[in-house]
């Protein structure tokens, strides 16, 4: 395999989670008599670029399918976080009616319902039918094809230059990441502004956070590796914000290669940060493997202990995290009876690969385990807040990432 950016061939690797199903792939009653499309979940990082990326055995479009099943809005706190970043980026750019927001990967509408709700013009880019229609009821424009070099092309040409680009947990989604930053670089408007939202390498690496390697996601970022790549389509890395969410995420700020904006200095202090954690050198990827063996291990011996000492255990939170987690870990009903999500969509389906059965929140109350895994780790505080029966008769609330957490 070749590197997706620069094209090196591609000798190191980061981690074997040997075969899993597309993360998102829940399954209904129909689908548990039929086979599941299994695919090699192994991520290599390119030491010439230091691009970590899964090996590419699966096309966009078998990933992101029509019913996709993630909406966006179904966390309160990420809510709270678009409606903060909407305001903060209104304000710093003096966004007004005349202007252009177009968010790439516009999912259910969760953000652009507030620059909708503030008269700023907005477009949302959305391939996935059940999110985009979501979106659209609304009252949000969406245009329903995945972003590429051709599209940037085509709305610029419309007289659709973006003012402010905005890309929420996408930029780690796309198979062929050039073409999707040449495409940005097509659509803003000279003096525009990009913002990128993604899941920063240096704290996967550091709390050992594999649960949010998958399919879907085909790079893992650093800051060093997109500044080069947004160098080699024509753009450049002006600003960055180091934010809590998903684990510990980047929020970088682009524009044109020629802006005369300067640059801040937390793009160096950042890339420094990330030189002397040892991103551009082999040693830390080599030592990830182990870490994530311990942690799936001790997973497993916690769920085998409470079985054997009779208590009951169920989940919370129907995400990929988990799924990477359980079919890693091999986990199977028999061991983790019943997963919760709030979200309608997922109720009555199954986890892909485990398929351990997923219910509505109410069903803990029925089941009254005695501990209640968080698979979404990242908002565990925001679960056990709505979910405070579960303290009310004894039980308690586990994390497996990045140790084995009991609360």
């Amino acid at each position: 395999m070749k590197c997706r950016h620069c094209a090196t061939p591609l000798q190191l690797t980061l981690v074997d989670l040997g075969t899993a199903p597309p993360s998102n792939a829940y399954l209904t009653e129909q689908d548990l008599s039929r086979p599941e499309a299994y695919y090699p979940l192994k991520v290599r990082v390119c030491d010439h670029c230091w691009l970590a990326q899964t090996e590419d055995y699966t096309e966009a479009d078998a990933l992101f399918t029509h019913d996709y099943a993630y909406f966006s809005s179904t966390s309160a706190s990420w809510l709270d976080h678009a409606e903060r970043y909407s305001n903060m980026i209104t304000e710093r750019l003096a966004l007004a009616r005349d202007s252009l927001v177009v968010e790439l990967a516009s999912n259910d509408g969760y953000l652009l319902k507030n620059f909708v709700a503030a008269g700023i013009a907005c477009l949302g880019i959305e391939p996935t039918a059940s999110t985009a229609q979501a979106a659209q009821a609304l009252g949000i424009p969406v245009l329903r094809e995945f972003f590429s070099e051709a599209l940037g092309r085509r709305l610029h040409a419309q007289g659709q230059a973006a003012d402010l680009i905005i890309g929420n947990n996408v930029y780690a989604h796309v198979p062929d990441i050039n073409d999707f930053t040449r495409g940005m670089k097509a659509l803003l408007k000279t003096g525009g502004t990009i913002t990128l939202e993604f899941p920063h390498l240096l704290r996967l690496l550091a709390q050992t956070q594999f649960d949010t390697i998958y399919h879907e996601h085909f790079s893992y970022l650093s800051l060093y590796a997109v500044s080069r790549i947004f160098a080699h389509c024509g753009l450049r890395v002006t600003d960055v914000d180091e934010l809590p969410t998903h684990g510990g995420s980047l929020r970088v700020y682009g524009c044109h290669a020629d802006d005369a904006r300067a640059d801040s200095p937390a793009v160096a202090r950042l890339l420094q940060a990330e030189h002397d954690a040892g991103l551009q050198s082999p040693q830390v990827y080599q030592a990830f493997q182990a870490r994530v063996d311990e942690i799936k291990n001790n997973f497993v011996e916690f769920l085998i202990q409470q079985q054997r000492a009779g208590k009951t255990v169920a989940a919370y939170g129907a995400a990929a995290k988990g799924n990477t987690l359980l079919n890693y870990a091999g986990v199977k009903p028999d061991l983790l009876p019943l997963v919760c999500d709030a979200a309608a969509y997922k109720q009555g389906k199954y986890l892909p690969g485990s398929r351990i059965p997923i219910h509505a929140p109410e069903k803990l109350k029925d089941a009254r385990p005695d501990y209640v895994i968080v698979f979404p780790w990242n908002i565990v505080d925001e679960v056990i807040g709505q979910n405070p029966h579960v303290h009310a008769w004894g039980g308690k609330f586990v994390t497996a990432v990045p140790t084995l957490e009991i609360r």
